[in-house]
């Protein structure tokens, strides 16, 4: 039997990204004072953007919706990992640091694709219809 969420808080997703902005911020406050207006506000500002995008998107009326939602979320992970790259070779941010932010932001990733899965295949009639297909066909 399994939870009905009620609210965004309520998704592991949305937690471990808050987790996520957490770590940024507290890795960008060692930042050099000149990337303050760069990529130290870049970097928060894609951070953020993952649980807000996860938040909207839960409280909106579609699952399609929310599918959207947690797309762009995916696509600030993205954002997040490669500035924190970037981060690294400019020296900002040391190798075990990077390592251990990364690993949060890798495990957000995953679990967005997979609440992406899970719903494509609940809600959605194309995913219902092409359920139906493969057990049409047997496979």
């Amino acid at each position: 039997m399994s939870m009905q969420v009620k609210s965004y808080k309520d998704l592991i997703v949305w937690q471990k990204s808050m987790d996520l902005v957490e770590m940024v911020y507290h890795v960008t406050k060692g930042f050099p004072k000149e990337e303050l207006y760069g990529l130290t506000n870049q970097l928060r500002r894609a951070a953020v953007s993952i649980p807000s995008n996860i938040a909207e998107g839960q409280a909106r009326n579609s699952t399609a919706e929310f599918r959207n939602f947690l797309s762009i979320a995916r696509g600030s992970l993205a954002e997040v990992e490669t500035q924190l790259l970037i981060a690294e070779r400019l020296n900002y941010l040391g190798p075990d640091k990077l390592r251990e932010i990364q690993a949060v932001q890798i495990e957000v990733n995953k679990m967005t694709n997979a609440l992406m899965s899970k719903l494509a295949t609940r809600h959605s009639p194309l995913a219902t219809n092409q359920d139906q297909a493969v057990t049409r066909m047997g496979t």
